[in-house]
């Protein structure tokens, strides 16, 4: 299978892409990317797929989280550094509680464009392009600013590369052994609504360790984790210079990333995002929402995954937690009926979003959390799999979505608000649901 040309993508009609005035910039851009190594290799996303594989058939869960959009400032060793904490946390207590292997993902090392529902933003009668992430635009309003730079692009890969080259330092290098989650939680442990329902899990896994260290077993698994990068497979140019001809079985593979997932707002059956993602080998998800037939998933399916390979393929639904349970039995039931391998996840994040009264664009966490109980009430009563959980989240204590055990009101929205497009969970509360979602999986 042969790399789609950009003109052959473009003619199939592509949503939510930049407008570059200057074309010889853009192609010059694209050029380089194709010139720069690759950001993964195709083993590490042939391992994943594997993994999620085992998510298909029941055997395992998975966590996926990161920012809702990645900032070219947010490339800094504590930022990145409280991403992986937060995640690998989250999936500790997971894997401990629930007794299930977690596979973990983060929305990291790509995540810098966003689809935007208007081309353009007014302000004081001023009209500019709308901000679509720093791998298009800055969020600084002024002309300047708000231009699709083609340069961004080789920005959005040099970020990425430095985030990766973090990421598996962190992970590899000894941070994410187990015996180290009290060192990375002590401050969230004295601080936090549910610090000592935490504290208490890890005193139970050092009880187990220190039982292992007894008699002699010590596993690589302890002391190093499997982290794999994700991003949504958003802009064309920089999605097509990085999908290359593995040299090893002469498939095709997006090396921008482990896992890339085609958004709501892209996600046309016969469209360009769907037909570059069908030629690749990578494993790849796709956004449904409330709009999404049981015939559109089972298009989906025939498209991305021919096949039918395990793990190659992962249905993200997010309806919304007052929509899931009437929504999404009939799509489990019909696709489960076809025979069609695929992950199943929850994103209770996009479909729970609303604007409070003073102006702040937020999610109830509550909802968040009735949307992920909809979620697994459907598939048990299905005698399905819910294979895991897609939020966007932080690692640090900012104050962009209300509810949890810390009890944020829409006045406290203003003390830390820090996304610039969705509202993120904080450290406090992504751990909380942690929590929630392993009672969930016991119960499963």
């Amino acid at each position: 299978m042969s790399i789609p040309t950009l003109e052959e993508l473009r003619a199939l009609g592509a949503a939510q892409q930049p407008t570059y005035t200057d074309p010889a910039a853009r192609d010059a851009a694209v050029a380089r990317l194709r010139q720069m190594p690759p950001l993964v290799f195709a083993g590490e996303a042939d391992q994943l797929r594997e993994k999620l594989g085992a998510v298909a058939r029941g055997e395992a869960f998975v966590l996926q989280g990161g920012d809702c959009a990645e900032t070219f400032d947010g490339v800094n060793a504590d930022n990145i550094r409280n991403k992986l904490r937060v995640l690998l946390s989250m999936a500790v207590v997971l894997t401990y509680a629930a007794s299930v292997p977690v596979v973990k993902i983060g929305r990291i090392a790509g995540q810098y464009a966003k689809p935007r529902s208007s081309d353009s933003e007014t302000r004081d009668g001023v009209t500019l392009p709308a901000y679509r992430g720093d791998a298009v635009n800055g969020f600084d309003f002024t002309p300047e600013s708000r231009a699709h730079d083609p340069q961004r692009l080789l920005e959005v890969y040099h970020a990425s590369a430095a985030t990766l080259n973090l990421a598996r330092a962190f992970t590899q290098g000894g941070y994410a052994d187990l015996r180290k989650m009290h060192a990375w939680n002590s401050d969230f442990v004295r601080n936090s609504p549910v610090g000592a329902k935490y504290e208490s899990v890890g005193a139970e896994i050092d009880k187990a360790l220190a039982f292992m260290d007894a008699i002699g077993i010590d596993p690589d698994e302890f002391h190093t984790v499997d982290f794999y990068s994700s991003h949504e497979a958003l802009l064309l140019e920089y999605e097509q210079a990085l999908t290359r001809v593995d040299s090893r079985t002469g498939s095709l593979y997006d090396v921008s990333g482990h896992f890339l997932w085609i958004g709501e707002r892209t996600r046309q059956i016969d469209g360009a995002h769907v037909e570059l993602l069908s030629r690749i080998a990578n494993p790849v998800g796709i956004k449904l929402g409330p709009t999404t037939t049981p015939d559109d998933a089972l298009a989906y399916a025939r498209k991305l995954n021919p096949d039918n390979v395990p793990g190659k393929l992962t249905f993200v639904t997010r309806f919304g937690a007052g929509k899931i349970r009437d929504l999404l039995p009939e799509l489990v039931e019909k696709v489960h009926a076809a025979g069609v391998q695929v992950a199943w996840i929850t994103d209770p994040m996009h479909g729970n979003t609303f604007a409070t009264d003073n102006g702040y664009k937020t999610r109830e966490f509550d909802d968040v959390i009735d949307e992920v109980r909809g979620f697994f009430e459907v598939h048990r009563s299905l005698g399905t799999w819910p294979g895991g959980v897609h939020v966007e989240l932080t690692g640090d204590d900012v104050t962009e979505c209300v509810g949890g055990g810390s009890k944020l009101v829409a006045a406290d929205l203003a003390h830390r608000y820090e996304t610039l497009c969705d509202p993120r969970l904080n450290r406090a509360q992504s751990l909380e649901l942690a929590f929630l979602v392993a009672e969930m999986l016991r119960q499963r």
